[in-house]
């Protein structure tokens, strides 16, 4: 699922090609400021990343006269979702603190309950740096009685929303409907 941003993934390919990983990248950029003040990991990262943010940015935006409306609705849109899994990645990060809180647990025990021995990881998977696997959600929710929806994003990406209403069109099956608000980003 490409809803989640995996930073190292997303370096090694070596450009960012959408709007989408564009804004996703901002915002990880942001994170990456603060995180990097822990890390010289995270301080390399985000150099890598602004420096892909801005071959992007100056072949896509540098000319003022190629730009199209829908480039812009595009780039607006794109804004609007990348932001909707930031909120959506901060809101899981509090209600994981919360309860390891009330549990007197640490990000760190929580770690080693993982599986993950670096703390420089956890701290990547909590910010959203990198995504947790579904093994790891689920025992978060059974360890720490968070509602799975609170821990596992339900939103499809661009991509993915395209293929699944081309496949429901193609199969031409009247008793599989697709409402528009089927395939709205939404949480």
């Amino acid at each position: 699922m490409k809803t989640n941003f995996d930073i190292e993934k997303f370096i090694e390919n070596g450009s960012i090609n959408n709007e989408l990983d564009l804004e996703r990248a901002m915002i990880a950029d942001r994170k990456l400021r603060l995180l990097s003040k822990e890390s010289v990991h995270f301080k390399n990262l985000r150099k890598k990343l602004r420096d892909l943010i801005e071959v992007y940015e100056n072949k896509e935006w540098s000319n003022l006269d190629t730009l199209t409306d829908k480039k812009v609705f595009e780039s607006d849109k794109s804004e609007i979702i990348a932001e909707q899994e930031r909120i959506f990645i901060e809101n899981r990060k509090q209600q994981i603190r919360k309860k390891l809180k009330t549990l007197d647990l640490t990000q760190e025990n929580l770690g080693h309950i993982l599986g993950h021995k670096s703390k420089t990881h956890m701290s990547e998977l909590m910010n959203g740096i990198k995504p947790f696997t579904l093994k790891d959600l689920i025992i978060i929710n059974r360890l720490l009685k968070i509602d799975l929806k609170e821990l596992i994003p339900i939103f499809l990406s661009t991509e993915d929303k395209i293929k699944v209403k081309s496949a429901v069109i193609e199969l031409n099956k009247p008793q599989i409907k697709l409402e528009k608000a089927d395939l709205l980003f939404s949480f």
